[in-house]
């Protein structure tokens, strides 16, 4: 079970990405924003950071450089995007696609943290639609 951190502007996806990843197996607390999630991540240790790239405010993209610049810069860091293909950042392990399966959520999760996650309880065709960016 991993301690995971969300962050994300978009309420519905947050709460779409904690329901997958509670079911998953995995224990997961949200962040409406970059201020908040680099809040949270600042007072708590997480095993994994799944981040929106396009945000109000702080964008995800500034919430990586932060973890990647703090004592704790081997979290490992997915970002979720509808443009997947601009971001050439080595601050994200991953980066996954605006909209992705649930398999892929998980791939991704096993690439960043080095070991597989429970599919068992989800369909992996199932595809979550989360917008433009």
């Amino acid at each position: 079970m991993l301690n995971i951190l969300v962050v994300d502007d978009e309420r519905m996806v947050a709460d779409v990405l904690k329901q997958i990843l509670i079911r998953l197996g995995h224990r997961v607390e949200t962040a409406p924003g970059g201020h908040q999630g680099i809040s949270m991540f600042d007072g708590q240790a997480y095993d994994l950071v799944i981040t929106d790239i396009v945000m109000g405010g702080l964008d995800g993209r500034r919430v990586a450089q932060h973890i990647r610049s703090s004592d704790r810069s081997s979290t490992p860091i997915i970002g979720i995007s509808g443009t997947p293909w601009l971001l050439e950042e080595e601050s994200f392990n991953s980066v996954i696609p605006k909209p992705f399966t649930v398999e892929a959520l998980r791939n991704a999760i096993d690439h960043a943290v080095g070991s597989p996650t429970n599919l068992s309880r989800l369909q992996s065709h199932a595809v979550l639609s989360m917008g433009e960016a």
